[in-house]
């Protein structure tokens, strides 16, 4: 961390806010591309001073958070965590429809507390359906297990990170006072807008190029005639279709190879 403190006064380190300026300014930018992408970010933060800013600012944004303690596998072991998002909905539906009131109370009693388990640790990711796109982590050295399980996945990682941490652990470091409310509301007001800005930048397919589907007439009449003129055509040489394959096939490849490298996940650097 020392490239980001820019002194200390009564052993108290104090942070540079040009670094801090930088940092989140790669941020927003890095979490609007992964979002005008497609992709979710997840937002992590589990302490009790980050808890309510993380509920918030991933609440309005609409994106997945943690803020109860993080659960190992809640990205490696993806399916298993879906699998008990499902037993909340089955629960959730025994509720509702009357089932629960023919059951015990003991029965009743234990499916309650399964289900106020479920809620309180997974919540925040309960629509998400796949892995994301990018984690925002708020202190990095306590959200040690997210980082690992992240790397592991090699999903980017933002991290709002104090002087007690490993700015190499994170994909794009915020140098920052991970342990004040206020600055975690600032830090992620910011990223919540670049979020924000990512949703809009989201291109949905419009109805005007969708090809209009063709009636059954139509169809019938086009085949009809495809048909008549198959049988009408002399036999040709294959030689030639080989040779025209084989001329095209190149350029097809080098457009595949330009298509993934154009769709490809932007490089991020460690500090």
């Amino acid at each position: 961390m020392r490239p980001y403190i820019f002194g200390k006064r009564n052993l108290i380190h104090i942070i540079d806010i040009r670094e801090t300026v930088k940092g989140l300014l790669r941020a927003k930018k890095f979490v609007a591309m992964v979002v005008a992408r497609g992709d979710d970010v997840l937002f992590v933060g589990t302490k009790r001073q980050a808890r309510e800013a993380v509920q918030e600012h991933a609440g309005s944004s609409k994106m997945p958070w943690v803020t109860e303690r993080w659960l190992g596998g809640t990205l490696t072991n993806f399916r298993t965590i879906r699998s008990r998002l499902a037993r909340l909905e089955e629960l959730e539906a025994a509720e509702a429809d009357g089932r629960a009131a023919e059951y015990s109370k003991k029965q009743a009693s234990r499916n309650l507390r399964e289900r106020q388990k479920i809620e309180r640790n997974l919540s925040g990711i309960r629509d998400m359906s796949r892995l994301p796109g990018a984690l925002v982590i708020v202190d990095a050295h306590r959200e040690g297990n997210a980082l690992r399980e992240a790397r592991s996945l090699r999903i980017p990682t933002v991290c709002l990170i104090d002087t007690d941490s490993d700015p190499d652990y994170a994909d794009i470091p915020i140098p920052g006072n991970d342990d004040a409310i206020r600055s975690i509301n600032v830090v992620l007001s910011h990223l919540a807008t670049a979020v924000s800005e990512g949703m809009r930048g989201r291109t949905a397919p419009s109805q005007d190029d969708r090809p209009e589907p063709k009636r059954r007439s139509e169809r019938e009449t086009t085949a009809r005639a495809s048909d008549d003129g198959a049988s009408e055509k002399p036999a040709v040489d294959a030689a030639p279709a080989v040779e025209s394959a084989a001329s095209i096939a190149p350029d097809s490849a080098a457009a595949e190879a330009g298509d993934v490298a154009t769709s490809s996940v932007p490089e991020t650097s460690s500090q």
